[in-house]
């Protein structure tokens, strides 16, 4: 079975897999309240904290409520009095990181471009932060209040664009999924080096002589032509995928402003 064969790697956890209304509930701080522990000062949002502190240091993987049970001094039975499980928790610890990066008192952008480019370095900054959050599927997002008020932030800096809900709704799609296309690279990179003891230098350069008799067989004429700081690691494809992706915007945009206002 060749890699092109292989089933695409299965992300560790999916949002939204456990009791939606439960996880609902404890986000928005309604329904039955968690009922009291044995241990003063235990609270949901101290548990989901020492949840996340555990992800970012060791990984998702690390995360359980045995592991949390210890680190937070009670008995693992305990905390199911403040989160019914692990599939909930998740849900609790995506809110609340996306809730750590959002600005209490944000100044509405001064225009779309601004808000496209401050909602692509949010991102950035998340991921960069919380690289776990890599391992979650999050196509069904349990919307609690920080996830809600990031759209809406959003939505409010993106409005001037002129297009259409749906239209608005895949710019956002689009943000999001070309950063984690570019953290999910950069932490790809640190992972396989970590994982097979060979540095990202020392796999290249292994491949050099293989690639070097390869181009002077002129069958990769655009291959040989390439300048020695094609595949440099200096170049920020961040910044440059950014600056396309403003453009073709740009020219959605410009789209849009010839329609018809009936088409709104």
């Amino acid at each position: 079975m060749t890699s092109s064969d292989k089933a695409p790697a299965r992300p560790a956890a999916t949002s939204g897999s456990g009791d939606i209304v439960r996880s609902l509930e404890l986000l928005w701080g309604i329904g039955e309240p968690p009922s009291r522990g044995p241990k003063r000062g235990l609270t949901v949002d101290r548990v989901v904290a020492a949840a996340v502190a555990v992800a970012d240091a060791e990984g998702l993987d690390a995360v359980s409520m045995r592991r949390l049970s210890a680190d937070l001094g009670v008995g693992t039975m305990s905390l199911y009095r403040y989160v019914p499980g692990k599939a909930e928790l998740l849900d609790l610890m995506l809110d609340r990181v996306r809730g750590l990066m959002l600005d209490p008192q944000p100044a509405e952008p001064r225009d779309w471009r601004t808000a496209v480019d401050a909602l692509a370095r949010a991102e950035l900054a998340l991921y960069r932060r919380h690289p776990w959050l890599l391992k979650v599927n999050q196509t069904r997002t349990v919307l609690g209040p920080s996830a809600l008020r990031g759209l809406e932030l959003a939505l409010t800096g993106l409005k001037r664009m002129g297009l259409t809900d749906p239209e608005l709704i895949s710019v956002i799609i689009a943000v999001q999924s070309f950063v984690t296309g570019i953290v999910r690279m950069e932490a790809e990179t640190v992972e396989a080096a970590k994982e097979t003891g060979v540095s990202d230098e020392e796999f290249w350069t292994r491949q050099e002589p293989f690639l070097e008799r390869a181009m002077r067989t002129g069958a990769y004429p655009m291959m040989a032509a390439l300048s020695p700081d094609a595949f440099s690691t200096e170049f920020d494809h961040f910044e440059f995928g950014l600056r396309a992706l403003m453009g073709g915007f740009e020219a959605m945009v410009a789209e849009a402003a010839g329609r018809q206002p009936t088409e709104r």
